[in-house]
């Protein structure tokens, strides 16, 4: 059974008499365990669909069903329960609290959950570690560097074993070398099993992903793997773009061949 299944999907906004139609007859399925690409540039209503994704606003025609719960309908309090256990979240911005610390921040969700304290420290500890931060638990937002800050920012996504890790831009706020590594932290949980749908305008961290679903103007134009879809939207940029996609591309396949066991004999 699909994770996330997306059944003729539309959102549309009245502006005063002018009826905007954000996100058109969307059909859509994400299976446990991939890691999905959504790219689209300003106004293609990939940010529509991430908050329909994350249980943030619900579509005005189509079904969707996220761990084959029905959530399309469901009311405010229902939804928040949803995003509650089924979602964790990373922000652009990391949504930290500047006067925590790391520790505190991964631990803020078990709060809202009820877990006993002894539990939910240790299993902020263990989440810390997964992002290879546990050395910095006791630092606040203000000590710790953009890519620090991030990885604290996943591991309060993690902390909770939601079914679907949900990206918003992830790397927008860091430089190129730091959104690598924390690029490669996403392939690395993808590769221990977690589900990643990760919100893009960049074809070249596209690239980077298993998958890659583009959006323009409301519509699914493409669905495949990564590179090739990365590469159709980067030749509508130009030869800077489509440059910067081979190069992702070129990281990517050197990494899988760093990971991938010797043949016998060589």
């Amino acid at each position: 059974m699909a994770l996330i299944e997306l059944d003729h999907i539309g959102k549309a906004y009245d502006l005063g008499l002018t009826r905007v139609h954000a996100l058109r007859d969307i059909h859509l399925a994400i299976e446990p365990g991939e890691f999905v690409a959504i790219i689209g540039q300003s106004g293609s209503g990939k940010s529509t669909l991430m908050n329909i994704l994350g249980c943030l606003d619900v579509p005005t025609t189509g079904r969707y069903r996220l761990a084959g719960r029905d959530v399309s309908e469901l009311a405010d309090d229902e939804l928040a329960d949803v995003r509650n256990l089924e979602i964790g979240f990373v922000f652009q911005s990391f949504q930290l609290l500047p006067r925590a610390s790391a520790l505190e921040n991964v631990e803020l969700p078990l709060i809202y959950r009820g877990i006993p304290r002894k539990e939910r420290r240790e299993r902020a500890i263990e989440a810390l570690r997964r992002v290879q931060l546990d050395d910095r638990m006791k630092h606040k937002p203000t000590e710790l560097s953009g890519g620090q800050r991030q990885r604290v920012a996943i591991a309060r996504a993690l902390v909770t074993e939601p079914s679907l890790l949900l990206a918003d831009e992830p790397t927008g706020n860091l430089d190129s070398r730091t959104g690598e590594e924390i690029v490669g932290l996403f392939l690395d949980l993808h590769r221990k099993g977690n589900t990643i749908v990760l919100v893009t305008h960049e074809p070249k961290l596209a690239a980077r992903c298993p998958r890659a679903v583009r959006i323009v103007d409301g519509l699914v134009i493409a669905d495949g793997p990564g590179v090739e879809v990365a590469m159709a939207n980067a030749e509508a940029m130009g030869a800077e773009v489509v440059a910067q996609v081979l190069a992702a591309s070129a990281v990517a396949e050197a990494a899988a061949r760093a990971r991938a066991p010797e043949a016998p004999g060589s």
